[in-house]
């Protein structure tokens, strides 16, 4: 695992020459600052509200990674006083869908900072998360020596066809897509990395429902008290050192947890899936963007008798989605 990790944090040093600053801002970080990491391709129009929702919770820089965007996001995220881009037209398959390129900026911008590695489509929920800033805990897991924390990957979507409603530029998505699968979920154990794997949902129920073993994972690690020896493996499902996937507990209690909603699913899908599937950038020769097509074609929508409209984080604590552990 040590030279795995070595390896990886090898990869991340070469793949650097990828990457050429547009706007870097970096020295605006101070040590206490919370950081923010993502990649992006053509999400101008969830930007706005991306950046807007992640400064509300406390973050105070961000550090992303345009991947030539046609759409002027670009442009716009350079604009902004809070973040520092970088551009590249490099294959993002070729650079492990992004994992090279992050673990690169992570490892000469994030150590010592707390980070959260999130996509543009991904909404970061904790408990208390709507009377405490993401200070608060950081703070907690700090005083309580925990380096990691997880949060399932929740989808969401709308009643009805997926492309009926347009979402605006600066919405909040959840206006649009408030719904949710309760359950249908199965996890494991990964033997080798230690981690959770999680898979079900909508896009299990509804892409893979013959071959549910191949639906996305829906576990992810996206807090992290970084340190510059420290590499994600495979998106952020899993990192090493080993010990920062050991974030349940496994002697009958609950560690705490998130959960990130996941708003792929608004009207501006279709368009991006035909993209993905021309790009074939994604893992598995895009795969999942061929069952995505396939499933979509006769009857575009997720909804169904069993769907919950989302209230707020307590909602997801009561049906055993996140949990506040010993965090009161």
């Amino acid at each position: 695992m040590r030279l795995q990790r070595r390896r990886w944090r090898i990869r991340a040093f070469r793949k650097r020459r990828n990457l050429a600053p547009v706007a870097n801002r970096t020295n605006q970080i101070r040590p206490s600052d919370l950081l923010l990491f993502s990649t992006a391709r053509n999400e101008g129009v969830r930007l706005p509200y991306f950046l807007k929702y992640y400064r509300e919770m406390g973050v105070n820089h961000f550090l992303i990674v345009d991947n030539d965007s046609t759409d002027g996001s670009l442009d716009w995220l350079a604009s902004q006083p809070d973040v520092s881009v970088w551009h590249t037209r490099h294959g993002y398959k070729r650079a492990r869908f992004g994992v090279d390129w992050l673990n690169w900026l992570q490892m000469k911008y994030a150590h010592g900072h707390w980070c959260l590695v999130v996509d543009p489509d991904e909404l970061f929920l904790y408990p208390f998360c709507d009377t405490r800033p993401l200070r608060a805990l950081t703070d907690w897991l700090d005083a309580s020596s925990i380096k990691s924390f997880s949060a399932m990957l929740l989808d969401m979507y709308p009643k009805g066809r997926i492309d009926e409603e347009p979402y605006r530029a600066g919405q909040d998505p959840l206006e649009v897509a408030p719904w949710f699968d309760a359950g249908n979920y199965t996890i494991t154990r990964n033997p080798r990395f230690g981690n959770l794997w999680i898979q079900g949902g909508p896009r299990s129920r509804v892409f893979f429902p013959e071959t549910p073993e191949k639906a996305p994972a829906l576990n992810k690690i996206p807090l992290v008290k970084w340190d510059r020896r420290y590499a994600y493996v495979s998106s952020t499902h899993m990192l090493l050192p080993r010990g920062l996937n050991l974030v349940y507990d496994e002697w009958g209690g609950e560690k705490a947890s998130g959960v990130l909603l996941h708003t792929k699913f608004l009207d501006t899908f279709t368009s991006k899936a035909e993209e993905e599937l021309t790009r074939r950038e994604h893992y598995g020769a895009s795969k999942e963007y061929v069952a995505y097509a396939a499933g979509l074609k006769d009857n575009p929508q997720l909804w169904c008798k069993w769907s919950e409209r989302y209230i707020n984080w307590r909602q997801l604590e009561i049906l055993g989605l996140m949990s506040k552990g010993n965090w009161a």
